[in-house]
């Protein structure tokens, strides 16, 4: 590959991970905004939404399966449970995908007779959102968002001074 080829690999890279963690600060910033939601538009609590990444192709990896022939099975993407799929990096080249779903765990389960929502019984469900959490993935994935901006700024600073030579 020559080496113009690899310096806009490489912010490409970069570009879809910073598209990725945004993605993932964007589901974050819903889950706490959202975390005493006790009743949607469709009736139910609110659900916490998880980002999944998934790499996109990668050339290299590809070449080491053919070479030691190995056969993956590829699945129906109807298999995996994502709602919504949105696409952060859409050309051919190495990359990520994101995958926004719904965490399918229980709600928390409050008493409170006196809530609108309370069952018959006087309990609230309320979201499947831990705050603890969601700050610790907040900061994971500006750390992430700081990491792939660091290297844009590498990848230009070095091609600038290519130019320069």
């Amino acid at each position: 590959m020559p080496p113009i080829e690899s310096l806009f690999t490489a912010l490409n890279i970069s570009a879809s991970g910073l598209t990725a963690q945004r993605k993932k600060l964007d589901a974050i910033a819903s889950n706490i905004a959202n975390v005493n939601t006790t009743r949607t538009e469709e009736g139910t609590p609110y659900r916490r939404k998880m980002v999944v990444f998934e790499a996109q192709k990668i050339p290299a990896f590809e070449k080491v399966l053919r070479e030691s022939r190995t056969r993956l099975e590829i699945t129906d993407r109807r298999h995996f449970p994502f709602k919504k799929v949105v696409r952060v990096f859409s050309n051919n080249t190495d990359g990520v995908e994101a995958y926004v779903q719904d965490d399918q765990t229980d709600y928390r389960r409050v008493y409170d007779p006196e809530h609108p929502d309370a069952d018959a019984e006087g309990y609230v469900y309320y979201p499947n959102i831990n705050m603890v959490s969601e700050m610790v993935e907040m900061i994971s994935a500006s750390r992430s968002y700081e990491a792939n901006l660091t290297s844009i700024e590498t990848a230009k600073r070095i091609a600038n001074e290519s130019l320069n030579i």
